[in-house]
């Protein structure tokens, strides 16, 4: 039994080769056997060294080399591990991985055994990454009051990617199908690479001048090193600027950038994406048709209510000219008898009574001289008194016509007649501007007929 730290190795008796001599020498499978005990006390070790020879079988199993200036040593992944890697194993990439000393018995071959790998100077990368996130989350830039919701039915939708890659064919695919008549607009850029982050800045920024409604930034799968450009700062602060909200499909769900903290939404593929900004159409022409059918049903409501309260208010308007015809006929009844009291037949006959005694008067005293001149008096005051009736009956003639014409003026439907109409909203009569704003359905009465209007404009 061995220990080595915290690990315990049960070893069989025969594990080691007994010691060697020219009666009884070793055989080869002891000597490797020995030599691999040897190295496996060592336990676990760090190496930082370039990766080449990278080998792939159909095993799943991961074979290379690591070397540096000075010498090289071969390597296996397990398939388990490598199915861990959060990055692509190329030759002469730089890594720093963890493993264990052994001999491959069968080539007698020393070999590293790996079950870590990093690209080298990971931890510096990721001590940066983490410095700028907390700057960027302390000015801001990802807080949730400051993201934009995206809208429900974009005419046109912006896709900032390459143009060879899969993402666009995916974010296509999945507009396409989901909502043909929109349109989307393409800005080709690289997304990985030294070059992408100041093409991919360039991008969005063409995109403000390109009247979308909507910005999706993405790329297609790739190990977490393939998103340097998306943890860049220039690329998230172009985020934040960008006049429109942005969806970011960047790498899958387990790999967070700093443009998927500071997009307004963010989608695990650009596939998810295409989903996110564009409904249905089938779905959504069939929730139009329903509340189609509920606003049918609303508006009928509504106009048979603004059809009760109209006949109401025209009874009321009806009401209320018979009682002002009552009292205009009322009055027009007493100047008819005041009119009466001076007419020239009345006045007339009681100068002829009067006439008649002063004629009785005059043939009692035989007055002749007399009786001329009061006959002659009698005649010029009954062509003043007629000439002074007629005047006043044609004055009260004419003010009986103005107040039958103001009477007249005064009616709702005669002022229907002259051109006007009557506004109401919601059954209520509309009086002034200041309480409709634009965009208003109002529902206009006249002299004949009715009809519906939508308000553009208001001037208070």
């Amino acid at each position: 039994m061995r220990v080595w730290g915290n690990v315990l190795l049960l070893v069989s008796t025969d594990a080691e080769p007994k010691p060697a001599s020219r009666e009884r020498p070793l055989t080869v499978a002891d000597l490797v056997r020995w030599a691999n005990h040897a190295v496996e006390r060592y336990g676990l070790l760090w190496l930082e060294a370039e990766a080449a020879e990278v080998k792939r079988p159909v095993s799943g199993h991961v074979y290379f080399v690591l070397r540096d200036k000075g010498a090289v040593i071969p390597a296996v992944m397990w398939r388990t591990t490598a199915a861990r890697l959060r990055f692509a194993l190329e030759p002469g990439l730089r890594v720093r991985v963890r493993g264990k000393l052994g001999v491959f018995d069968r080539d007698g071959r020393l070999q590293f055994y790996v079950d870590f790998a990093e690209p080298a100077g990971a931890g510096a990368a990721a001590a940066a990454f983490d410095e700028l996130k907390r700057k960027l989350a302390a000015e801001g830039l990802f807080a949730d009051q400051r993201k934009r919701r995206l809208p429900v039915l974009p005419r046109r939708i912006g896709v900032v990617t390459s143009r060879t890659g899969a993402a666009l064919r995916d974010v296509v695919k999945t507009i396409q199908r989901r909502f043909p008549p929109v349109q989307i607009v393409v800005a080709d850029c690289t997304v990985q690479g030294p070059s992408a982050p100041i093409q991919i800045v360039n991008a969005l920024r063409m995109m403000q001048n390109a009247n979308v409604d909507v910005v999706i930034l993405g790329r297609g799968g790739g190990a977490a090193t393939d998103l340097v450009a998306f943890n860049d700062e220039r690329v998230v602060r172009a985020v934040v600027a960008c006049p429109v909200p942005v969806v970011s499909a960047v790498g899958h769900e387990v790999d967070i950038t700093l443009c998927d903290l500071a997009a307004d939404a963010r989608a695990s593929t650009p596939t998810a994406a295409g989903e996110l900004v564009v409904p249905v159409r089938a779905q959504l022409v069939r929730l139009l048709a329903v509340e189609e059918r509920r606003l049918r049903r609303e508006i009928g409501l509504r106009l048979r209510d603004a059809r009760q309260e109209l006949d109401g208010i025209g009874e009321s308007a009806r009401t209320t000219l018979r009682a002002r015809l009552v009292a205009r006929a009322t009055e027009l009844r007493r100047l008819e008898l005041r009119l009466a009291a001076t007419h020239p037949r009345a006045q007339l006959s009681a100068r002829r009574s009067e006439l008649a005694r002063v004629e009785a008067r005059l043939r009692a005293n035989d007055p002749a001289p007399r009786l001329a001149a009061r006959r002659a008096e009698v005649r010029r005051l009954e062509a003043a008194l007629a000439t002074a009736v007629r005047r006043t009956l044609d004055r009260r003639r004419a003010a009986f016509a103005q107040g039958v014409a103001r009477l007249s003026a005064l009616s709702p439907l005669r002022v229907l007649e002259r051109g006007y109409a009557l506004a109401t909203r919601d059954g209520r009569v509309v009086s002034s501007a200041a309480t409709v704003r634009a965009g208003d359905r109002l529902e206009l009465r006249f002299a004949r007929g009715r009809a519906r209007a939508t308000v553009d404009d208001v001037d208070e």
